[in-house]
């Protein structure tokens, strides 16, 4: 235990630091059944990319199934080979952060830990490889560029950003996805993908001592990064006016977009975001629902208010039925918005959102995979406690922030809206 120093301890689990090279061991044992999530949390994302290398975390992503310095094809033993056992295992890539995982017996722990920790350092990134995963990577890019939602949502926070990194999406650009080096690629794992660089969490059927010690194990060999993390230091400037786009494409059905910049996922700030979301659109007593799906003007409501590093975006989108128009949709969600600035929500209506936020934070927390999910985007934002906490702090935030908060950021200036208009099949 002496090459591990305890951090923290809260909800019942604990948070470790590998003294020799700073990896960040977080414990959450549930003896519910004889079942491990293993995770690697590493602090490097899209946010982290730049021109000519966009897409460069998830194009890794992809590589680094393809094999290791002791788990690969050659030895009949590839990453893979966890599936024959019932394994869940998968990997994903975001703004700020990526991670793989495995979920599997107890009994397999040990399997799972040796093989993440070989990918660390050692996993093969080969051209030949890179030329494979490029497709498969490509025509994933080109479903998004078949669906409405998605065009919208990239063109979106494309235009909303001029300067940060988030301007970017998570796939990457297309010219880049098909002609970045592997030898921009190796660099880019060398210079993020080290164990003062990411969390391991550990949850399930465990014990302290004997899963401290098998992470030692495999873990314990590998030193810090000879360098020091680069940090991410473009900041949005600020926006002086409204922004608007047209997506037209083939495609259904239509839809409207409406985005306003946030605080940082951390501020307090951002909590009030979360809420105005909720009572805007979640549920069937929401007040956008009411107002446009009730009445056959919308199909569905989305809504995405998740917390970033850096400052995001708070984007609602509406899906219309064919009697309504674009610009009548906007108007009454403009309209829905500026209530909040000029209308206390009252307490019931804010006890209900605060409600269902709960319920669904703690049926994440139900399975070793929700967990890990929740737990990996706590450790995206910097603070591994932030779901656990998330419904003592919402209850807390009172009409008078909500309102404060609407009219802050929900203001037309720093605003971007795009419609997807469907064109027919054959349209110039």
């Amino acid at each position: 235990m002496a090459v591990f120093k305890e951090v923290a301890c809260a909800h019942g689990a604990k948070k470790f630091e590998m003294q020799e090279n700073g990896l960040q061991v977080i414990l959450m044992p549930n003896s519910v059944s004889p079942v491990c999530g293993f995770q690697v949390t590493y602090h490097v994302g899209s946010r982290d990319e730049g021109v000519g290398h966009t897409g460069a975390t998830h194009l890794l992503e992809h590589l680094m199934f393809k094999g290791s310095k002791k788990f690969n094809k050659e030895n009949n033993n590839n990453i893979d080979q966890l599936e024959n056992i019932g394994a869940i295992l998968n990997a994903t890539t975001w703004l700020d952060r990526t991670n793989y995982f495995e979920v599997l017996p107890k009994a397999y722990l040990e399997d799972a830990i040796a093989i993440e920790a070989d990918r660390m350092r050692n996993a093969y990134i080969s051209e030949d490889d890179r030329q494979d995963e490029m497709t498969v990577v490509r025509n994933e890019f080109e479903r998004d560029e078949n669906s409405p939602m998605s065009a919208l949502h990239k063109n979106i926070w494309s235009t909303a950003y001029i300067a940060h990194p988030y301007h970017h999406n998570t796939i990457g650009w297309l010219s880049d996805i098909e002609n970045v080096s592997i030898e921009r690629l190796k660099e880019f794992y060398d210079t993020f993908y080290w164990p003062n660089n990411a969390t391991v969490t550990v949850v399930g059927d465990i014990d302290e001592k004997e899963t401290l010690d098998l992470i030692e194990k495999y873990f314990g060999k590998i030193g810090r990064s000879p360098h020091v993390i680069p940090e991410v230091y473009t900041k949005e400037p600020k926006q002086d006016g409204p922004k608007r786009l047209i997506v037209k494409r083939v495609g259904e059905p239509g839809i409207v977009g409406i985005a306003f910049k946030t605080p940082k996922g951390l501020a307090k700030e951002h909590l009030h975001i979360q809420l105005i979301s909720g009572i805007l659109q979640m549920g069937k007593s929401s007040r956008l629902y009411q107002r446009l799906v009730a009445k056959g003007l919308a199909v569905g409501i989305y809504a995405e208010d998740y917390p970033n590093i850096d400052e995001g975006l708070f984007v609602i989108y509406v899906y219309l039925t064919p009697k309504a128009t674009h610009a009548e949709v906007e108007a009454i969600v403009l309209e829905e918005i500026e209530k909040l600035k000029t209308q206390k929500v009252t307490l019931a209506e804010l006890d209900r959102v605060r409600a269902m936020i709960k319920a669904d934070s703690v049926y994440g927390r139900g399975s070793f995979f929700s967990s890990l999910n929740q737990i990996n985007e706590a450790i995206a934002l910097k603070d591994w406690q932030y779901y656990f906490n998330l419904s003592d702090e919402m209850a807390k935030v009172t009409s008078d922030e909500i309102q404060s908060t609407a009219k802050k950021y929900l203001i037309e200036d720093s605003s971007t809206t795009g419609y997807f208009i469907p064109k027919e099949e054959g349209d110039a």
